[in-house]
């Protein structure tokens, strides 16, 4: 299991729409090996569909699509936008923390966004994640989680 790791992690990244975004945290974990170009496409088709559902908090995006749909290993990707980018939430737009999530069953899903909404519950830390500029930032705000 893959938690914001360094190569999954990315600061101060401008992205053109919502699908843009959706693309740039899917793509830090394809490139890492934790899911197949196929859940990028499943995760952007989710939104397509479905809508914004997955924006679940004021500024905070957790885009994510079926195990089925190509992932490798149990993962979240942050992808911190330069600018806050509209998803189409009526209450939580516009976002500018997105998280892409990948779990191969359910039980992965929970335990995933379980730890996800422990970082997340405290504003604080959502203050520290918009803010922060480089992944030691980050770094220590996951060790202050632990």
């Amino acid at each position: 299991m893959r938690f914001l790791e360094k190569d999954i992690v990315s600061v101060g990244v401008e992205a053109a729409d919502a699908e843009d975004a959706i693309e740039i945290a899917g793509d830090l974990l394809r490139q890492a090996g934790l899911v197949e170009k196929s859940y990028i496409e499943a995760m952007k088709f989710s939104y397509q569909k479905n809508g914004p559902y997955f924006v679940l908090a004021p500024s905070i995006a957790i885009p994510h699509a079926r195990p089925e749909d190509g992932v490798n290993e149990a993962s979240v990707s942050f992808v911190q936008l330069k600018e806050p980018v509209v998803f189409g939430h009526s209450s939580n737009d516009p976002v500018r923390l997105v998280f892409g999530l990948g779990a191969s069953s359910s039980e992965e899903h929970i335990t995933l966004l379980r730890k996800l909404t422990g970082l997340l519950n405290d504003s604080g830390n959502v203050e520290k994640l918009t803010s922060a500029t480089t992944y030691e930032e980050i770094k220590n705000i996951l060790e202050m989680e632990r």
